[in-house]
């Protein structure tokens, strides 16, 4: 089969290459999942340069997330019933930038039909992480304010519509006061862009001067330690990335006074600490808020995996207006 390998880790446009590799097989448990599509997200660019918290053995596949049908059970109840089935992918150790994968088969996530197959390959890690932040671990009440940076980003843009599909309020910053259009059609409550406007000054005017009792935060840096001083008494930050590879710094005395949290966040872990029933319970939510239309992943360009050089370039162009997509589709007729 071909499949992307990652030999060395360094910038994505160089290092990344298509390879012609042996096919794996499935064991008791898995399932094996022919691919059709993957997109191209910032932790497989980070993984790609060394920097992500998991780094496989190299040479390896990256692509932790992607859509497939399921060809093959190597063995268990829960892979015979998904054979056939056209399921969402995710891969904690990557491997999905390939035109098979083999996955555990409690990790191939059920997909609804009506998903188109851009939807669909974007279908888990992203509207999840939204879903599960704001309404499993923080549990934002109706009418509350939830503060978030980057919020122009995928999950961003999810966390809004949740917003206004639960009723909770956003304070949604970004970086440039050219993104604040698209996050007021959004229906975004408040919008700061940080290059004209200062966030602690602005979270405490929409709260009265009470400070943000929920916030979510993928910056880190000097946004990030902003983001700490915009709490108010029992908030709750999470942490679920770390893109200014900056270090957050907070007041311990604002901590013990005002009695505030700070908490790391991670999909996978979450995921992990779930019975099989508590796992459908999510992903039967997620779905059906995929499915309403309410959580849309915009598209972007997509390329083969022969043009993987321009994809991982694509994938990081400013204003690029949606997800980058690699469109695998192996063919029924590979061996």
């Amino acid at each position: 089969m071909r499949a992307i390998v990652l030999d060395r880790f360094g910038e994505p446009g160089e290092v990344l290459g298509v390879r012609d590799v042996p096919k794996p097989a499935p064991k008791s448990g898995e399932v094996l999942v022919r691919m059709l599509a993957s997109p191209i997200n910032p932790s497989d660019l980070m993984m790609v340069r060394g920097v992500y918290s998991y780094s496989p053995t190299l040479p390896a596949t990256p692509g932790f997330e992607g859509v497939g049908v399921v060809e093959e059970n190597g063995g268990g109840v829960i892979g015979w019933f998904q054979k056939g089935k056209r399921v969402a992918v995710a891969s904690q150790k990557a491997g999905c930038w390939a035109e098979y994968v083999v996955i555990p088969a409690k990790q191939a996530v059920p997909i609804p039909a009506s998903l188109s197959l851009e939807q669909a390959a974007s279908a888990f890690v992203n509207p999840t992480t939204a879903y599960v932040m704001t309404q499993r671990v923080l549990n934002v009440p109706s009418g509350e304010w939830l503060l978030q940076t980057a919020a122009g980003s995928v999950v961003g843009r999810m966390v809004v519509a949740l917003g206004k599909h639960f009723g909770f309020r956003t304070i949604n910053v970004v970086r440039r006061s050219d993104q604040k259009r698209e996050l007021e059609t959004l229906g975004g409550d408040v919008i700061v862009a940080t290059d004209d406007e200062d966030l602690v000054e602005a979270a405490m005017k929409s709260t009265n001067g009470a400070g943000v009792k929920f916030a979510l935060d993928p910056v880190g840096g000097e946004t990030g330690s902003a983001v700490t001083r915009s709490l108010g008494h029992g908030g709750r930050l999470l942490v679920y990335g770390s893109l200014s590879f900056q270090p957050t710094c907070f007041s311990p005395r604002d901590m013990l006074t005002k009695e505030v949290t700070i908490e790391s966040f991670a999909l996978g872990r979450f995921m992990q600490r779930l019975n099989l029933i508590q796992k459908l319970g999510v992903i039967r939510e997620v779905n059906s808020l995929t499915s309403s239309g309410l959580l849309v992943s915009p598209e972007g360009n997509k390329f083969p995996l022969d043009r993987i050089r321009e994809a991982v370039v694509d994938a990081e162009r400013p204003n690029r207006g949606g997800k980058t997509l690699l469109a695998i589709k192996a063919h029924e007729s590979r061996g």
